[in-house]
């Protein structure tokens, strides 16, 4: 019963951080949604009177009501290509999660997942943004935050090489753009206390995971619900539910996650 009451007290304030990756109407990888269907599903959110906002806005400082925060992990070319025209038109602002030492690289994006990519007629979907690109994106009120720099799974790091991944690609997205980098998200969500504690070493402010479910959010170590190519329309709404997201939450908040 107290499991519930908590699930109702929390409706007033509903924080959605969702987490994409590429976005391509061929490409049948599952990170890649298709332009259709990320417009549905924002469309629908929209129109149940969530309120967009940045990831580090929404980890660090949500509001009371229903708060939405898109994130692309990789900063694929694609986001631009076809997400940001989609937001724009709903007034949504996004964030953009960027593996740095890829970015103005002339090599595609590789790591395992999407390596094999390369040897295919997709190729093309690994051509990751410029910093130019990012740049315009954050002009228009978009939120660039680091992807590591190379895409390592953080949790299997030395402490050295660790710390390295966090702050050089932190440094480099403030170089570069000329604005502070608060906020990461976690490569294949490897987090633990560790990367945490590294993280916020590093200077960040807000850090985001990957979380079926969880107990009460950290800053840290926020939760996100990934959307997928397979993800039917009902599937999504399913997943992004406000009861679901907090059941989970209430009836696992003595857990501990990170």
């Amino acid at each position: 019963m107290g499991a519930w009451r908590r699930v109702r007290v929390e409706n007033a304030n509903d924080v959605l951080v969702l987490c994409y990756h590429a976005v391509s109407p061929r490409w049948p990888l599952d990170l890649a949604v298709t332009p259709d269907a990320l417009a549905r599903q924002l469309e629908s959110l929209v129109r149940q009177g969530y309120r967009g906002t940045t990831f580090q806005e929404a980890a660090s400082s949500p509001e009371t009501g229903k708060v939405l925060a898109i994130t692309f992990d990789d900063a694929y070319h694609s986001v631009l290509e076809h997400a940001y025209p989609i937001l724009r038109a709903l007034g949504l602002p996004g964030t953009v999660f960027a593996v740095t030492d890829y970015v103005d690289d002339e090599r595609p994006l590789s790591w395992p997942g999407i390596a094999p990519w390369q040897e295919s007629d997709h190729r093309g979907e690994l051509r990751g943004l410029t910093w130019d690109e990012l740049r315009t994106l954050a002009d228009a009120g978009w939120e660039i935050g680091s992807h590591t720099a190379t895409h390592p799974r953080l949790t299997e790091l030395g402490d050295a090489e660790l710390a390295s991944e966090l702050e050089r690609s932190k440094a480099a997205c403030e170089h570069a753009l000329d604005r502070e980098c608060r906020t990461v998200a976690y490569p294949y969500n490897s987090v633990d206390r560790r990367v945490v504690a590294a993280g916020a070493k590093a200077g960040y402010a807000a850090g985001a995971a990957i979380r079926r479910s969880v107990g009460r959010p950290q800053v840290l170590s926020w939760p996100r619900v990934g959307v997928y190519r397979l993800d039917s329309h009902v599937r999504f709404r399913v997943k992004v539910s406000p009861l679901v997201r907090r059941v989970f939450r209430a009836f696992d908040s003595r857990r501990n996650y990170v």
